[in-house]
C-alpha cells in the first residue's frame, strides 16, 4: 500500500470512528431522554390524581392538572441536558404515548436498542405515529447469526433486503443476494428524491441521500444477464443432485454409491453427460459385473436416475454444470476504499425451475461452509447472504437433505458468514433452522383462510412478551413496516417493536438493462468464468473405454472368423491331398497293370549301345577328317 492510500485509508477510519462515536453519544442521549420522560410521567400521575379527589362535586380542576386524556406533562428543562434537547429536537412536539405502548415500554424499547457498537439501521419506533427517538438497530457483529425476512407479497421484503446490503456493503461486509425478480439491481443506481420519500425519511429521523453500491451480476450457467456462475456435478454432490431430481431416498443413496464409484476409478464428474455416461456404462453389458460390486445398487434404480438426468438435461438444466467452477471466494471482495460488494445472482431465466435455484443457493452455501477457514466471534461478519424464495428450498425436502441445511446453517456462523431467509411465512422454514437465527424482521401477514389464521397464531407464539397485541398488529402492518426483534451484544433477544423501516438509498426500481449488461461487460470475472471449457472427464473416458472394448470385441470376432476359415481351408486341403494322393496310387497301379500287359516293351525300354566302328565314324576328329577331304576334292577350301 502506497502512502497516499494508507493516509486515505487512516481519514476513512477515523472518519468511521467519528461516526460511530456521534452516532452512540445520540443514541445515549435518546435512551436518557425516553427514560427522563417516562419517570417524569410517573412523577406527575400521584399529584394529578389526588387533586382530582379533592375537587367537590362539579368544580373544576385545579389550573395546573391537565384535561383528561391530555398529553403527560413534559418534564422540566432542568432534568433534561442540553445534549438530549440537540438529540432530539421535535420530542416536545410529539407525545411519545400516543400508540399501544405507555411511556416506559417506549424506554425499554429504546434502551434495548442502544448499543455501543457498529450497527445497522433498521428504522424508527411506531407507536401511533414514528417515535424518532427510538431508532431500532441491529449490531454488526450480530448479523452473522443470521435472520428472518418475512412477510406476504407486497408488503416491502424486497426493499427491506436492499436496505440491509445498502447498509452492509457501505460498512465493509461483502453481500450475496438472488434477484428473483430482477428488482435488486436499483441498488447499483443512486435512488431518485420525490417529497413523499423525504416526508416519509423525515418522520422516521432518517436523513436521506441517494447512493449507488458496488455492484456485480451473476447468472446460473450464463442463463440472464451476469458472470456465469457453474458447478461441476461432482463439486455439487449427490445428496443436492437428488434433490433437483425428485428422488426418493433409496434412488438418493444409489445416486451416492454411483458417485462413489466414478471417484474410486478417476472419473471426473464435470456436467450431467459425464453422470449419464457413468449410468449408462454401469447398465451396459461391459458395465454390468461392476454394476453387481456396487452393494445396493440394482439395474432398475440405475435405469431411473438415468430416465431423471435424461428429462432434468432435457429441460435445460445442462448449462448449470460444467467448468470453468465458479470460486465462491469472489463473493468475499471489497473495494480499494473497503465498501463490501453486493454480489446479486440474476435468476429470472429460471422461474420454471425453482428446485434448482434452490439448491443451487444451498450448494454455493455449503461451498462457503467447506471452505472458509474459522474465525470465531468477529467484528463484523465476511459476507452475509441472503437466501430468497427460501420457501422453495425446504419444499418436499428429504430428511438428510434438511439435516445438512441446520447444520450449515448452525456451523457457517462461526466462519464469519451470516444467512437471512427471505420468505412469507415463518412456517415455510422448519423448526430447526428457526431455532438458529437471531434476527426477525416480520412484514405483514395475511390471514384470508383458516390455514392462514393458524400460520398468524403460530408466528405470534413465537415472540417474547410485549405490548403488543401481534395477533392483531401484524395484520395491521404498513408497508414498509414490521416487527422486529434481534440479538443483542449479549445474545440475548432485544425488546418487540413495531418498526417503520428506512428506505434504501439506491434506486427502488430496475437498473436499466444497458447500465447492468455494460458492468458485465466490465466485470474482471468475466475473463476467468466466460468461455466454458471442456476438458477429458468422464464421458470421454468411458467413451474410449468402450471403443476399445468394442474393437476388442471386434478383433476378437475377426479372429474367430478367421480361424474358423483356416480350419475349413486346411479341412478342404487335407481331403484334396487324399484325394491327390488316392489318383496317385491309382494311377501307379494302372501303370503297372499296363507294363504287365505288354511284357516290358515300352518307350521307356534301354536303348542299343552302338558298335566300335560306330564310336569312330561318329567322333568330331573323324567328322573334321572326311571334311577336309570334301574340300580338297571339291576344290572348296582356303587358300594360303
Amino acid at each position: 500500500m502506497s502512502a497516499d492510500e494508507a493516509a486515505a485509508e487512516l481519514a476513512r477510519l477515523e472518519a468511521e470512528a467519528a461516526a460511530a462515536a456521534a452516532e452512540l453519544k445520540l443514541a445515549r442521549a435518546q435512551a436518557a431522554l425516553a427514560a427522563a420522560r417516562a419517570q417524569a410521567s410517573k412523577t406527575d400521575a400521584s399529584p394529578t390524581e389526588t387533586a382530582a379527589a379533592e375537587t367537590p362535586p362539579g368544580g373544576a380542576p385545579p389550573a395546573e392538572t391537565p384535561p383528561e386524556g391530555a398529553p403527560p406533562a413534559e418534564t422540566p428543562p432542568t432534568e433534561i441536558t442540553d445534549a438530549e434537547h440537540a438529540a432530539a429536537p421535535d420530542a416536545a412536539a410529539s407525545p411519545v404515548a400516543a400508540g399501544p405502548l405507555d411511556d416506559s415500554e417506549v424506554a425499554r424499547i429504546v434502551q434495548g436498542y442502544t448499543f455501543d457498537e457498529t450497527t445497522l439501521d433498521l428504522g424508527a419506533l411506531v407507536n401511533g405515529e414514528p417515535v424518532r427517538e427510538a431508532q431500532i438497530r441491529i449490531p454488526l457483529a450480530m448479523t452473522n447469526r443470521h435472520g428472518l425476512v418475512a412477510g406476504a407479497t407486497g408488503t416491502g421484503k424486497t426493499r427491506t433486503l436492499q436496505g440491509l446490503a445498502e447498509q452492509l456493503a457501505a460498512k465493509g461486509v461483502p453481500v450475496f443476494a438472488a434477484d428473483i425478480k430482477g428488482d435488486l439491481t436499483g441498488v447499483a443506481t443512486p435512488g431518485e428524491s420525490n417529497p413523499k420519500l423525504l416526508a416519509r425519511t423525515e418522520a422516521i429521523g432518517q436523513a436521506w441521500e441517494p447512493a449507488a453500491s458496488v455492484t456485480e451480476y451473476f447468472a446460473l450457467g450464463g442463463i440472464g444477464t451476469g458472470v456465469p456462475v457453474r458447478a461441476t456435478v461432482t463439486g455439487f454432490g449427490p445428496l443436492l443432485l437428488s434433490r433437483v431430481l425428485g428422488l426418493n431416498e433409496t434412488q438418493e443413496s444409489s445416486l451416492g454409491l454411483v458417485f462413489h464409484y466414478a471417484d474410486a476409478h478417476g472419473l471426473p464428474l464435470v456436467d450431467l453427460s459425464d453422470l449419464r455416461a457413468v449410468l449408462s456404462y454401469l447398465t451396459s453389458d461391459e458395465g454390468k459385473p461392476e454394476l453387481k460390486d456396487l452393494g445396493g445398487l440394482s439395474s432398475a434404480t440405475a435405469g431411473v436416475i438415468l430416465r431423471e438426468l435424461i428429462t432434468f438435461a432435457d429441460g435445460g438444466a445442462d448449462v448449470f454444470f460444467g467448468e470453468p467452477e465458479f470460486d465462491v471466494h469472489d463473493f468475499l471482495r471489497t473495494t480499494p476504499d473497503g465498501r463490501g460488494v453486493i454480489s446479486l445472482l440474476e435468476v429470472p431465466g429460471i422461474a420454471d425451475k425453482p428446485e434448482l435455484f434452490s439448491t443451487f443457493l444451498m450448494y454455493l452455501l455449503a461451498e462457503l461452509f467447506e471452505i472458509l477457514p474459522e474465525v470465531g466471534d468477529a467484528d463484523k461478519p465476511k459476507l452475509v447472504f441472503f437466501f430468497d424464495e427460501a420457501h422453495l428450498l425446504f419444499r418436499d425436502a428429504s430428511k438428510a437433505f434438511t439435516a445438512a441445511i441446520v447444520q450449515t446453517v448452525r456451523l457457517i456462523r462461526s466462519k464469519g458468514v451470516g444467512v437471512f431467509f427471505v420468505t412469507q411465512t415463518p412456517k415455510d422454514v422448519p423448526a430447526d433452522v428457526l431455532g438458529q437465527l437471531g434476527s426477525r424482521i416480520q412484514h405483514a401477514l395475511r390471514a384470508f383462510t383458516p390455514d392462514d389464521a393458524k400460520a398468524l397464531r403460530a408466528t405470534v407464539s413465537t415472540y417474547p412478551t410485549s405490548g403488543y397485541d401481534l395477533e392483531r398488529v401484524l395484520q395491521e402492518l404498513g408497508t414498509g413496516e414490521a416487527i422486529v426483534t434481534v440479538m443483542n451484544e449479549k445474545g440475548a433477544p432485544t425488546p418487540v417493536a413495531w418498526t417503520r423501516l428506512r428506505a434504501p438509498q439506491g434506486l427502488m426500481s430496475p437498473t436499466p438493462a444497458a447500465a447492468v449488461q455494460a458492468v458485465v461487460a466490465a466485470s474482471p470475472l468475466l475473463a476467468t468464468y466466460g468461455t466454458p471449457v471442456d476438458r477429458e472427464s468422464a464421458r470421454e473416458i468411458l467413451g474410449a473405454k468402450m471403443a476399445a472394448a468394442d474393437a476388442a470385441a471386434d478383433a476378437a470376432k475377426a479372429a474367430t472368423e478367421k480361424a474358423k476359415a483356416d480350419a475349413e481351408y486346411a479341412k478342404q486341403k487335407a481331403a484334396a491331398d487324399k484325394a491327390q494322393q488316392k489318383a496317385e496310387r491309382d494311377a501307379q497301379r494302372e501303370y503297372e497293370r499296363i507294363l504287365r500287359t505288354t511284357g516290358g516293351s515300352t518307350r521307356t525300354s534301354r536303348k542299343r549301345e552302338p558298335s566300335p566302328l560306330e564310336e569312330i565314324l561318329g567322333s568330331k576328329t573323324t567328322q573334321s577328317i572326311i571334311g577336309s577331304v570334301i574340300r580338297g576334292v571339291f576344290g572348296n577350301g582356303r587358300r594360303r
